[in-house]
């Protein structure tokens, strides 16, 4: 992995607890990057941080440690738990979070709470109940169990919110507001707020419930890191499938993610590639939280190179060495299209994106294009990227004893409820006499 994108600021010269260190060094942390090159200082001695910065430049770490450190500064016996609480946008996040939280702080003595929906109910209320450290989930599963009494945020000196643009797109706005108005006042707490970007509804947000945070952003001149070549092709409709099997032909990524735009997309090309050679899994927003999990863990420990996937995974996923990203689909918002290709070139690393401006989402391309301030360069579709492919098998609709099969029933025909006779619209007009 490159280091160009790191500070020359280490760790060790924090005002972090040797614990925290210890942790790091295992987890090979020496270097900051530059978010946390400029959060750290201000945020481990009090200070509010509302930050922005690419996806995959370490935001996480920066509020795990501040968190960290700030609960062993105010460590009190008489305090009771949760002390710190990690609000991210989905599962998925909340999940990568925790992941790293262990890591980070496996030499400290706080215990973690995962909170989220479709899964595991029982299972988290019961470790709520444990008295834990903190807490990282989602707002409305964490609000269920607040509202039945399971824990309390009476004493929560550290809040943080990750990903708060996609919060607010995704209509959290007022749980995120029920939970930090039973938290202690903002002055009472550390406030920590990160995210892609800083609109002007998450400015707003920072400033109605953080006390005077400062404002850090980190290369808010480039969009798209300049780490990922972009590049884009214009196939019709017909081509997209064997231009896709060229491509991974010729490149033979070693784990790649190709992002659609809707389920039924994403089932269609699963299993066109899978006829044509390539084991790959399907990750949308219906698939189980065990099933996705699973296809997650698969995928990362390389036993899968391929995930379809619809915008569900674009955030929040932190997943090593995905060499390229590509969209099959081009998304219909522009932010979307900075997500699925920062899944790629994550901490300093490079790699590659490749979009299809298609018949059908060709419009969203100069919305890219502008978003991002710059043209992504379109390579003309030889005729050795175009595969010779072989078709799956049509997969006979599942028989549904609901409904009537019309060519094969015997039935009569049902009797009409209404006459067929015009309603009555009163005396019609009589012609008038043509002489």
């Amino acid at each position: 992995m490159k280091k160009t994108h790191l500070t020359q600021t280490r760790f060790s010269n924090l005002e972090l607890s040797d614990s925290i260190l210890k942790g790091l060094n295992e987890a090979g942390f020496d270097y900051c990057t530059p978010i946390q090159d400029k959060s750290l200082p201000l945020s481990l001695r009090g200070k509010d941080i509302a930050g922005q910065a690419q996806t995959g430049t370490g935001k996480t770490a920066t509020f795990l440690l501040a968190t960290f450190q700030q609960l062993i500064n105010d460590e009190n016996e008489t305090i009771k738990n949760p002390r710190a609480v990690i609000l991210a946008p989905t599962r998925e996040l909340a999940i990568q979070i925790h992941k790293d939280a262990l890591l980070l702080g496996k030499y400290l003595d706080f215990k973690f709470a995962l909170v989220y929906g479709g899964t595991d109910y029982q299972k988290q209320q019961n470790t709520l109940k444990s008295n834990v450290d903190i807490i990282i989930g989602t707002p409305g599963r964490i609000i269920d169990f607040y509202r039945q009494n399971v824990f309390t945020l009476d004493h929560v000196q550290v809040m943080v919110l990750d990903e708060a643009d996609r919060m607010l797109d995704l209509g959290f706005i007022k749980d995120i507001r029920y939970l930090l108005r039973r938290m202690p006042e903002a002055d009472k707490r550390l406030n920590l707020l990160f995210s892609a970007t800083l609109s002007y509804k998450v400015t707003e947000l920072a400033y109605e419930h953080m006390n005077q945070p400062v404002l850090i952003k980190i290369e808010s001149e480039e969009v798209t890191s300049s780490a990922i070549k972009q590049s884009a092709y214009c196939p019709s409709n017909e081509q997209k499938i064997p231009l896709l099997i060229g491509i991974l032909n010729k490149y033979k990524p070693q784990r790649s993610i190709i992002f659609v735009n809707t389920k039924r997309c994403a089932e269609q090309l699963d299993d066109y590639l899978n006829v044509n050679g390539y084991k790959t899994a399907v990750l949308s927003g219906d698939v189980p939280q065990e099933k996705r999990q699973r296809l997650l863990g698969d995928f990362q420990d390389n036993k899968l190179q391929l995930l379809i996937a619809t915008d569900v995974a674009a955030r929040g996923l932190h997943i090593t060495d995905v060499s390229h990203v590509i969209n099959y689909d081009l998304p219909q918002d522009a932010e979307d299209y900075v997500h699925r290709i920062g899944r790629t070139a994550r901490f300093g690393a490079s790699g590659e994106a490749i979009s299809f401006i298609c018949e059908e989402y060709a419009y969203s391309m100069p919305d890219i294009e502008t978003f991002i301030n710059q043209k992504v360069p379109v390579s003309p579709i030889t005729a050795e990227l175009l595969a010779e492919i072989v078709k799956p098998e049509r997969k006979p609709r599942p028989h549904n004893p609901k409904t009537r099969d019309f060519k094969n029933d015997k039935r009569e025909p049902a009797k009409r409820r209404f006459s067929p006779e015009p309603p009555n619209k009163g005396p019609a007009l009589k012609p008038e006499n043509p002489q």
